[in-house]
């Protein structure tokens, strides 16, 4: 699954208003939930990313003494660093319905 993160997620926490995050679901607690574990895959998804573009970069030399910074890690390392953070893009994510969720003991209840 690639994360593509929206260039207009803000890169900053900002206040939300919680009625806003229980439309949805009629419950914020179940809201929380959706947000929490598309915020986990995402930070799955970006962690193996940064680690495969690093992986590039690896030496096989055991020297502990020597550590040489590759100018190039340090600004994918930096790149990754400026990103917003998973919970801000699952949060985005939600509100603009791109998240896909369901409850079965709803649906269960439902029929």
């Amino acid at each position: 699954m690639s994360t593509q993160i929206n260039k207009t997620t803000p890169n900053t926490t900002i206040t939300r208003d919680l009625r806003d995050l229980d439309k949805k679901t009629d419950n914020l607690y179940e809201s929380i939930v959706i947000i929490s574990k598309r915020a986990n895959q995402i930070a799955v998804d970006v962690k193996e990313e940064l680690n495969g573009k690093l992986a590039e970069f690896a030496t096989t030399n055991d020297n502990l003494e020597e550590v040489f910074e590759n100018r190039e890690q340090i600004e994918i390392s930096k790149h990754y660093e400026r990103l917003p953070k998973p919970s801000l893009v699952s949060i985005d994510e939600f509100l603009h319905d791109k998240v896909y969720f369901r409850n079965p003991t709803k649906e269960k209840d439902g029929e």
